[in-house]
């Protein structure tokens, strides 16, 4: 899955701060995921509504970060919520 596809967060995840981490349990495996607080934000940033480009473009603004490096960043960790079933293309 890429930034510019259409994606929706799964309705069967529920999200949580703790410390300096936000954790996501999926409540259908049950199985429990760790996000630094860049992703976090990014987590945040989708279910709000955003899509991954607007998502990229708001943390670009907020982090001194090359675009390219945040956009491969950003869609591996996207692989990684869309192999464990935490989004969904929309």
């Amino acid at each position: 899955m890429k930034l510019s596809d259409k994606m929706q967060v799964s309705s069967a995840v529920v999200s949580r701060e703790v410390g300096e981490e936000t954790m996501l349990l999926d409540l259908g495996s049950g199985t429990y995921f760790g996000l630094d607080p860049v992703g976090a934000q990014f987590w945040q940033l989708l279910e709000e509504g955003k899509s991954g480009l607007e998502a990229r473009d708001i943390l670009a603004s907020e982090y001194d970060v090359p675009v390219e490096q945040l956009t491969s960043d950003l869609e591996a960790l996207l692989e990684m919520l869309t192999t464990n079933r935490l989004v969904a293309p929309a």
